[in-house]
């Protein structure tokens, strides 16, 4: 199953989709899923249960929920309960929802495996040992207890646990004599009988109850009063910055594929199911041991080369005037550490940048380079103004760098078209006199445009909007990490104190201004540091992190935070993204259905998972803060007006939990570095459109970056290049509202193509934006016409109309959705339409013909 906590909505649908596909090939129809078996997920998301909905889901099991919140439910019979999964899109997500009463756990002493040491049902013995009976009237004891929580006649009783079932042949014998003499001894009381998760959902529906209803989350996730689960939302920052580049890339082959007409491959399976393993509960969140997060980076690399591979072939065929050509368009994924072989030993290069998104983008580019000058072409052949800046010394040493590089050439690429691609010619400058690098001004002492970006005497940085009643004051801070039982580990957070640590300043800071962007490179001490960036023309401030290696040898673990304070009055209300998708309201020290009565982890108890965005709304509701991040994280607000996530930790002690080792991350025989983005964005919100716009279009920068291919051509000038290439490619022959987005684009079977597309805005997000809108798809794409479209359920495994659900009573004095129904208009003289609510994904198998 994937977690629910560090994982993007859009990797959810992958995976989820990829497996019905698997299931539907190899066993049919009657394969197809109905129930999510969520056992294991250390906590749960809103959205995951909203799409569970939109899958054509009947329920959701589940087994982690805070300790109190099931006391309490046990407590007044609400274990059982529907969830509302979506304020945007409401009823049709309602999600019958079952919280386990053991874990998926077998009562204790009924568990017959190897991993058990319980006696079996000895029904046979002559020598006086029999134990049947009073094995039976136990159970008996156990089934009534569990039963006096919940509302039925009907439980479910588990009767498994992880690993289990290694001797299951000995497991099921001893199970048919347990429900033999149950029913023998008490049969008329209890049935005791084999079922499944489907049929027991169908029978509390038939009992056609009234059930309680749940509108929040089950975050954070603690298992008693000084354990939260809150830790894992950071474990291994650079495992999760990987996986999301994963998804970055696989989302630009899936839409190469169907640009070039590649038709489903083998590599591009071995793609998907890499980045589907990635999604699981103990790989992605960094609950594993050190040698399978080893072989989880392996395999993630492996299932890259097959992208890359692709993707080359399709960008060679889609961009050459000439046949039979096989163009080398290479990529780096170490361009977050200022390293790219293409790049640094070629002194003529072209750089083609592919956009996944939906819409003309126009991102700053960094390159890492070894020369002083370089000249830049467009495919018009206009020079692009650029900028070279230094690598900043911190990243040159980072060990196990191989990189020659020292320098990093920054340009706008204006106008990247929506599913297509732009390429630029680059050529190194040979000369002495030759130096297009900016260099530190040593009586600056701020810079900025829109902004005033300053450093303090004790390193905190001082940024302050000059055209917004702003000022944030961003500094590193630490904790220590708990050395009692239950210490910080892969799972839980639970730090030695509820202050956290400032970072010690001891060292030294540069400014660097230019035309295309200024920056900040500030050295905080020997492990940790950071570069602050505002480029022309854009309002976000880059903060570009660096922490590690964490030093240990104090024998005192650390997890390493940065603190964004504000001048925003927030009393204790703060809001993050469920999985990418809706926002959630958070309010400190509580929680919105039942009461947070233990407080002794302060700080833990408080933190959620953060996948893309954490917020402040000043209390007026006028001005909002928003740290938009690259990777999941923890997060709070500890204090008023204060956000804070957490970046990096390494650990010296075993939480007890599974893992079986501390979390600490070592390579080239050092602690792990990671280094990664957070967007600063500051919103006003009687603007709500510009404000609700602009922090999308960022989230989408993030997650959906251009892919940069880098293709060696010595001594080729511009114009030869551009004589045999097309340099500018869009994969759309119209614009689409800028609330629509296409999820997915990407060949399905026999020829069909599998596309998603989605309202990005919530209903009350915005004005104008998070309005109903109309997509004309008929003359949408560039390259190919829409013959046929069909609609599916959201993991493209049933026709949309087939899809019946289990309807549920419940409690609810809200007013019934006022949602415009989802509609299709069919091929009618040449015109496909279709209308998408907020917040709504609607999926479809197209057939197509090329265009000539």
């Amino acid at each position: 199953m994937n977690d629910e906590a560090t994982t993007h909505y859009q990797c959810i649908i992958d995976q989820s989709t990829w497996g019905f596909r698997r299931l539907n090939d190899t066993f049919g129809e009657c394969a197809r899923p109905k129930i999510g078996w969520q056992i294991d997920s250390f906590g749960h998301s809103r959205e995951q249960a909203s799409l569970f909905a939109q899958f054509g889901f009947d329920a959701m099991f589940f087994a982690r929920l805070d300790w109190e919140d099931k006391e309490q439910r046990l407590k007044e019979k609400t274990a059982e309960f529907v969830w509302r999964a979506s304020p945007n899109l409401g009823e049709k997500v309602n999600l019958f929802s079952v919280a386990l009463y053991n874990h998926y756990s077998a009562p204790t002493g009924f568990c017959w495996d190897m991993l058990c040491e319980n006696l079996p049902l000895d029904d046979q013995s002559s020598n006086g040992t029999k134990n049947t009976e009073n094995k039976i009237n136990r159970f008996y004891n156990y089934v009534m207890r569990q039963a006096s929580h919940y509302q039925t006649n009907n439980i479910i009783l588990t009767m498994g646990d992880d690993f289990h079932y290694q001797q299951a042949e000995i497991y099921f014998s001893n199970m048919d004599k347990l429900i033999r003499y149950t029913n023998e001894l008490y049969g008329k009381e209890i049935n005791v009988f084999y079922s499944t998760p489907s049929c027991y959902a169908k029978s509390l529906n038939e009992a056609n109850k009234t059930w309680t209803t749940k509108s929040d989350d089950f975050f954070p996730y603690s298992h008693n009063e000084r354990s939260f689960w809150t830790g894992y939302y950071t474990s291994r920052p650079t495992l999760k910055h990987f996986e999301r580049l994963g998804n970055n890339l696989l989302q630009v082959v899936k839409q190469l594929s169907v640009m070039s007409h590649h038709p489903d491959s083998e590599n591009l399976q071995i793609f998907r199911e890499v980045m589907g393993v990635m999604q699981h509960h103990d790989a992605i969140t960094g609950t594993e041991k050190q040698h399978v997060a080893e072989d989880y980076a392996k395999f993630l690399h492996e299932g890259i080369t097959q992208g890359e591979a692709l993707a080359a072939k399709s960008l060679s065929q889609l961009s050459s005037k000439n046949e039979n050509t096989n163009e080398p368009f290479k990529t780096c994924l170490l361009l977050n550490i200022s390293a790219c072989d293409p790049s640094e030993a070629s002194s003529t290069f072209i750089v083609t940048l592919w956009n996944p998104q939906s819409h003309q983008d126009s991102p700053y580019i960094r390159l890492p380079v070894i020369g002083k000058g370089y000249v830049i072409r467009d495919p018009l052949g206009a020079e692009v103004p650029h900028q070279l800046i230094p690598v900043p010394v911190t990243v040159s040493k980072i060990p196990g760098r191989n990189s020659s590089a020292t320098r990093e050439l920054v340009f706008r690429a204006s106008g990247i078209p929506p599913l297509g691609y732009k390429s630029y010619h680059v050529t190194r400058r040979e000369g002495e006199n030759v130096l297009d690098e900016v260099t530190p001004e040593a009586d600056v002492t701020s810079i900025g445009v829109k902004h005033n970006i300053s450093v303090h005497d004790n390193g905190n940085v001082i940024i302050e909007w000059k055209n917004q009643d702003l000022r944030v004051i961003q500094s590193m801070n630490y904790y220590n990490g708990g050395k009692r039982y239950f210490s910080s580990g892969a799972y839980l957070f639970r730090p030695q104190n509820s202050s956290a640590y400032p970072c010690n300043y001891t060292g030294t800071y540069k400014f660097y201004r230019g035309s295309l962007v200024e920056e900040l490179h500030l050295t905080v001490n020997d492990y940790v540091s950071q570069v602050v960036r505002v480029y022309d023309g854009e309002e976000r401030v880059e903060v570009e992190w660096m922490v590690g290696p964490i030093p240990v040898d104090d024998e005192v673990a650390k997890e390493v935070i940065v603190k964004y304070s504000s001048n925003l009055v927030t009393k204790g209300n703060f809001y993050t993204d469920s999985n990418g998708r809706e926002m959630m309201k958070r309010v400190r020290n509580s929680r919105p259905t039942w009461n947070l009565s233990i407080l002794l982890e302060p700080v833990a108890s408080n933190y959620y998972p953060v996948t893309t965005r954490i917020s402040l709304l000043d209390e007026g509701g006028k001005m909002r803060l928003s740290i938009l991040n690259d990777r999941a994280q923890g997060g709070s607000s500890i204090n008023d007006g204060e956000l804070e996530l957490m970046l990096h930790r390494r650990l010296l002690r075993d939480d007890q939990l599974g893992v079986g080792e501390p979390l600490n991350e070592q390579a080239f025989g050092t602690g792990v570095v990671a280094r990664g983005i957070h967007y600063l964005v500051g919103s006003n919100m009687e603007e709500r459109d510009d404000a609700a716009g602009k922090e999308k279009t960022l989230m989408k920068n993030l997650a959906l970056k251009p892919w940069v291919f880098i293709t060696p051509v010595e001594n080729v000038v511009f114009e030869d290049w551009k004589k045999d290439h097309q340099m500018e490619f869009s994969g759309l022959n119209s614009r689409l509202p800028p609330s629509v987005h296409i999820l997915t684009l990407e060949p399905w079977k026999d020829g069909q193509i599998l596309l998603r597309l989605e309202h990005i805005f919530e209903i009350d997000e915005a004005t104008e934006l998070s309005k109903s809108v109309q997509v004309n798809l008929t003359d949408l794409f560039a390259y190919f016409t829409i013959k046929e479209v069909r609609e599916t359920t959201l993991g493209a495994n049933q026709w949309i109309e087939d899809m019946r659900r289990l309807k549920w009573v419940i409690q609810s004095n809200e007013v019934p959705d006022q949602l415009q129904e989802s509609v299709t208009l069919p091929v009618n003289n040449g015109t496909i339409a279709i209308l998408l609510n907020p917040m709504e994904i609607r999926t479809f198998i197209i057939s197509i013909e090329q265009k000539s």
